[in-house]
């Protein structure tokens, strides 16, 4: 495995990292869990992460719980956790004071540990000011329940001002913002954050490197494995609108390419990812041990991307983002 620099700070994550999101609660139990779990750290990943909405709190329950059977040492893994989506009241939900706070602590209750390496806030809450969100941050990390504090699926504008705020008041900004980002999802890892790399050290955990699934090639319009996660009755409509007909034939042709490089298409489309010197670490999914193996196996495949055969990606995909002429 390799380690990279999480953006400007000194932790230190794998390059291919796992989430909880949609398979921990929903596809997989605790036992299940404990064998993924424990393929990962044979393969050498070391960051985990989860938030507060998956399984309705049921993914943070699973993997603490995991964790703890198999005897792992807290200071070996660097865990995230994300919080917006706590339930069903009225402050039971973004990033108010009292959510972050609350909504922490119950993290860190169903994970049954004192800490978590990182903390994000899940979406931006435009009803809270952003003062109000930075300095509760800043008072979880000052109460040891985080280390650092991120973002996620935030704006470059969101991010910026998160930090000016920050630097106003002396206090610690977003080191981390949790994208998705794949072949078919490119603008803001690409584009939109390009100057804030540099001005703020910012690094990525990007997410989705299969985009759900369809990079793997597994998917058409009469096929939809039955346990896969567009066949979970919450992500039908998702299928739905995901599987069009532009997409698969994007997938169909890179194809070849994999097959060229000797590869399965999905470690194709996780190294592509990987091979961006911005992402600090690629976060994978599986629910199955083959899948977590032929994921690990993407770290082989990053030397193969020469340039000939990214232009040949390329060529497939069409999906570079345009920059702004402000960029050039």
């Amino acid at each position: 495995m390799q380690y990279r620099r999480l953006g400007r700070t000194g932790l230190k994550v794998s390059v291919l990292s796992y989430g909880a999101w949609v398979s921990f609660g929903n596809q997989v139990d605790l036992e299940e869990a404990k064998i993924l779990l424990s393929r990962l750290r044979e393969f050498g990943v070391n960051y985990f992460d989860n938030a507060e909405v998956y399984a309705n709190g049921q993914a943070e329950i699973i993997m603490g719980q995991a964790m703890k059977e198999l005897g792992w040492i807290r200071s070996d893994i660097v865990i995230s956790t994300k919080i917006f989506w706590g339930g069903q009241g009225p402050n039971d939900r973004g990033l108010s004071r009292k959510h972050i706070i609350e909504g922490t602590v119950k993290s860190l209750q169903r994970l049954d540990m004192d800490y978590v390496d990182i903390l994000f806030c899940h979406r931006p809450d435009a009803s809270t000011p952003i003062e109000e969100t930075v300095r509760s941050m800043n008072y979880v990390i000052q109460q040891g329940w985080a280390f650092y504090w991120g973002t996620s699926e935030w704006d470059a504008r969101q991010i910026t001002e998160a930090w000016e705020v920050a630097n106003r008041l002396n206090l610690i900004g977003p080191a981390i913002e949790q994208p998705e980002y794949n072949l078919f999802a490119r603008y803001k890892v690409e584009v939109d954050f390009a100057p804030l790399y540099n001005k703020f050290g910012m690094g990525l955990a990007t997410w989705s490197p299969l985009a759900s699934g369809i990079l793997t090639g597994k998917y058409n319009h009469d096929r939809v494995p039955h346990d896969s996660r567009f066949a979970l009755e919450d992500f039908k409509e998702f299928a739905r609108a995901t599987l069009v007909d532009e997409v698969l034939l994007k997938v169909e042709g890179l194809i070849p390419i994999a097959l060229e490089l000797d590869v399965p298409l999905a470690q194709l489309a996780i190294a592509w990812c990987a091979l961006n010197p911005n992402v600090s670490t690629v976060i994978t999914g599986a629910t199955k041990e083959h899948q977590v193996i032929q994921n690990m196996k993407a770290l082989d495949v990053i030397p193969l991307l020469t340039p000939a055969i990214l232009e040949k990606i390329e060529a497939v995909v069409q999906s570079k983002p345009q920059e702004p002429d402000v960029y050039r």
